[in-house]
This record gives C-alpha cells, structure tokens and sequence, in this order.
C-alpha cells in the first residue's frame, strides 16, 4: 500500500512539476501581455495544485497535510483574482490585447 501512496504522490509531483515547467515556457513565449498572462495563472495554478496534492498524498493525515490544503485553498482564489486584477488594470492602462489585422482576417475567407 505504502508503495501505492509513493507511486501516486510522484506521479502527482511529476505531473505538477511538468505543469509549472510549461507556465514558465508559456510566459517566454506568448506573443502579448494578455497571453502570457492566461498561461502563467492557469497553467501554474494547476501546477502548484498537483504539487500541493502530491504532497498531501506524503504527509498524511498530520497537521502538515492541513496546512498544504489551506495553502492550496489560498492559491486557489487568489491566483484567478489576482489575474483578474492584473487585466483589468492593464486594460485601464490602456494597454490593447493583440488582435488579427483586419487585412488578415479579410485574406482569410
């Protein structure tokens, strides 16, 4: 069963660890500020998700395992919240999403 536990836990890490990893890569290489936004608060949310519950899965039933699903909790409302907030206050800025040039969408059809 231990052995289970283990297997699950890393898997879990592993998963998390990949999620991060390819946050990071999204914010190298998105095109605009909008997108590499959405890749580092999505994908990074998710990420530290799995890895929390991994974890988890390692302390077990301990105050520690509290405390990483309060952490979890934390960094689940306030990741979207503070995404929210950062594209909200560059949109007030007045900084414009990237969009298709109008000769480019019309070339299209």
């Amino acid at each position: 069963m231990a052995f289970l536990l283990d297997l699950a836990s890393w898997l879990l890490l592993c998963a998390g660890g990949f999620f991060c990893v390819a946050g990071g890569l999204g914010l190298l290489r998105m095109p605009d500020f909008y997108t590499r936004m959405h890749a580092a608060s999505v994908v990074d949310t998710l990420g530290a998700g799995l890895i929390l519950l991994g974890l988890i899965l390692q302390a077990g039933f301990t105050l520690v395992a509290v405390k990483l699903l309060m952490i979890g909790l934390l960094i689940f409302f306030a990741s979207p919240t503070a995404g929210h907030a950062l594209a909200r206050a560059a949109l007030i800025r007045g900084l414009a999403p990237r969009l298709a040039d109008p000769e480019d969408a019309s070339s299209k059809r």
